[in-house]
């Protein structure tokens, strides 16, 4: 765990890291040295920086500290997935952290896939405060926002790094509602000086968030993938509270100003909640809602949680569903479901986790 009385280089700039190298009376040329060994090589100590001089790493390691958190606790699935759960300091609450306060989690979800692929699903905040009725996060109310570093952390601080291939912010939290922090976090992902990705190997979801999804598609290349569930807008207000802020007639005319017919992918999430979302007749509106726009549709299956009275659609369902979207102009896609064996639903093992340390013992 990282040592609170000194300061994170994770999640700093290289123009940030030249500073503190300036600030500490260093050369300039430090900077772009721990930016090697932070981003290129992950290391986990200061001490490992053998290219900078002894007395140079003892003064840094005065003030500063690499910040990386390793997982606390790990849930392996038979099929390959992996949900990690991750220690964090979450800032931008009202009022600031409390004393005494319990210790925060957050998941995050490796998927290894075929062909030598793997996924990881990062989050951006402690709980959510967009309360959707589906989702476990939100019913854990809101806890704060992610720093950059923490969110980096569960690239960084995974087992598994070396062997990602995308990235997807679609864990915990909206990351509109944290953009700052999404911001720098794609930022260093993709710079050439920290892990050089490529933005098409990174997808950002959202509800829709009036002003922060506009400012992000002019200030980022990655991917976009936009939470839609009903394309009626009471139904999706009744499933999704932000659909009133933001409706998402407006999203998606917001959209339509930006091109995805080259480099950037748009997306629609739709999770199939049987006998509710899952007719023709949504199917129909889904089609005139999205017509002429350069985009595809993920299906998802629903992965029950508790107090909550939806439930999933059956294959057949979202086969029939699939293929009318489809012949009717939309690609569309049934994603495969993985991890049910292990707290599936995002939110479920932070909740449990948080639950353990709020029980007095």
């Amino acid at each position: 765990m990282a040592d609170s009385s000194k300061k994170s280089l994770l999640g700093l700039t290289l123009t940030e890291l030249k500073d503190v190298a300036r600030q500490l009376d260093m050369p300039a040329f430090t900077g772009a040295q721990m930016a090697k060994w932070i981003y290129g090589r992950r290391v986990r100590s200061i001490e490992e920086m053998t290219d900078i001089s002894k007395a140079n790493r003892l003064r840094l390691a005065e003030h500063y500290e690499i910040g990386c958190h390793e997982p606390t606790d790990a849930q392996h699935s038979k099929d390959g997935t992996i949900k990690y759960l991750f220690p964090v300091s979450p800032t931008g609450k009202a009022g600031g952290p409390a004393e005494g306060q319990p210790q925060q989690f957050v998941e995050t979800v490796f998927i290894p896939e075929e062909n030598d692929r793997a996924t990881l699903c990062v989050s951006s905040q402690v709980g959510c405060k967009m309360n959707c009725l589906f989702c476990q996060t939100g019913k854990q109310g809101f806890d704060g926002n992610l720093s950059a570093r923490d969110i980096l952390n569960q690239v960084y601080a995974l087992p598994e790094c070396d062997r990602l291939t995308n990235i997807v912010f679609m864990g915990q939290g909206e990351p509109m509602d944290n953009l700052e922090s999404v911001l720098r976090a794609t930022e260093i992902l993709t710079a050439d000086y920290a892990w050089a990705w490529s933005p098409k190997r990174i997808t950002v979801s959202s509800i829709g968030v009036k002003g922060k999804l506009k400012r992000f598609l002019d200030e980022s290349d990655c991917h976009v993938a936009i939470s839609l569930h009903s394309p009626l807008t009471e139904q999706r207000a009744s499933l999704m509270p932000a659909e009133r802020a933001m409706p998402i007639k407006e999203v998606v005319d917001l959209l339509r100003n930006y091109d995805f017919s080259h480099q950037r992918r748009l997306s629609f999430e739709y999770i199939v909640f049987g006998g509710l979302n899952d007719s023709t007749a949504h199917a129909r509106e889904i089609v005139r809602l999205l017509q002429g726009l350069d985009c595809r549709i993920n299906l998802i299956r629903f992965h029950q949680i508790p107090g909550t009275p939806l439930k999933g659609a059956d294959e057949q369902r979202m086969e029939a569903f699939r293929d009318y979207l489809t012949a009717h102009g939309i690609f569309t896609t049934i994603r495969a479901s993985r991890g049910q064996d292990i707290y599936a639903a995002c939110g479920l093992l932070s909740t449990a986790k948080k639950q353990k340390h709020e029980t007095p013992s």
